[in-house]
């Protein structure tokens, strides 16, 4: 978990409870590129984001302090059970501070249930519960909400949503649109390229009263290396990955420089960028993958 500052144009304005959005989704939707999209806009607001990654390494953390916001990390995994005391100590900081933003966004882990992060900010006296923004992947939605082992745990995301955002589609297929709305997806609305505060913001949030959902084990893995990969091996790598490996991010450096890596599902994708170190964390089902076969897939 990370706390990231980021101070816009207008002061703070009143002394009411600070507003408090829950950013969800599965694996890979889209939370970070939301986040950062968030804090380059121009709105005036002085925002304070919370972030939770998986693994021992932050690398949401990295991938959102190219907005230049300062950030304290703090790591561990799922930030609905495991993180829950890290959660509560995070809120006490915001809380503490003599500036107090005018919002705060929360950004959940791939595998959270946002619900249990909704009741933590609503036992807090001097936080407003602003609702709960899921973004759903259009790409490996449909398979996902298919999946027996991982239907439960997406579908939950998606029903305590007070707004649901679809993201990686210019449109939805009539039988991802039928999967939503019998999940009673609320509001489900295609994220563009408009501005994303006002409709991050302007959240009814639906009453709050349902249990969270218990997920499925997960195994995680993380590497973190300054030896460079020869460039032509990360490609015949990246197509012999585990079938179980699910999601995985981070920097790898080569012998032809360093590149941004993302992976969610069949789909992967790698763009130059500056780091200077490998720094990777991998996740999936623990039923279907293992840490000692990421490991020895990664150096072998």
């Amino acid at each position: 978990m990370s706390i990231i500052g980021r101070n816009g144009d207008m002061p703070r304005a009143g002394t009411g409870r600070i507003p408090v959005t829950i950013i969800s989704g599965y694996l890979g939707a889209g939370k970070t590129t939301l986040i950062n999209r968030l804090l380059a806009e121009p709105h005036g607001l002085n925002l304070t984001v919370i972030v939770n990654d998986f693994g021992a390494i932050n690398i949401d953390d990295h991938l959102i302090q190219a907005n230049n916001a300062d950030s304290i990390a703090l790591n561990n995994g799922c930030i609905c059970c495991t993180m829950g005391d890290d959660l509560t100590e995070a809120l006490f900081q915001v809380l503490a501070r003599a500036d107090k933003p005018d919002h705060l966004v929360i950004e959940a882990s791939g595998i959270a249930d946002p619900l249990a992060i909704a009741n933590s900010v609503i036992a807090q006296g001097s936080l407003r519960y602003n609702g709960i923004v899921t973004l759903v992947d259009a790409i490996n939605g449909p398979e996902l909400l298919s999946d027996p082992l991982l239907e439960a745990q997406v579908a939950q995301q998606i029903r305590c949503a007070d707004l649901v955002l679809i993201n990686k589609a210019q449109d939805t297929t009539p039988d991802f649109s039928k999967q939503l709305q019998k999940l009673g997806a609320r509001s489900p609305t295609l994220l563009n390229a408009a501005p994303v505060a006002d409709l991050l913001f302007d959240v009814i949030p639906l009453p709050r009263g349902k249990k969270p959902v218990v997920h499925p084990s997960y195994t995680t893995w993380y590497h973190q290396s300054d030896t460079p990969l020869d460039r032509r091996r990360l490609g015949e790598k990246l197509a012999e990955r585990p079938a179980g490996l699910y999601r995985m991010k981070g920097f790898v450096l080569t012998s032809g420089g360093a590149y941004s890596l993302h992976i969610v599902g069949r789909h992967v994708e790698a763009k130059r960028c500056d780091a200077t170190e490998t720094m990777l964390v991998a996740l999936g089902p623990a039923d279907r993958i293992s840490k000692e076969q990421i490991e020895n897939w990664w150096t072998s």
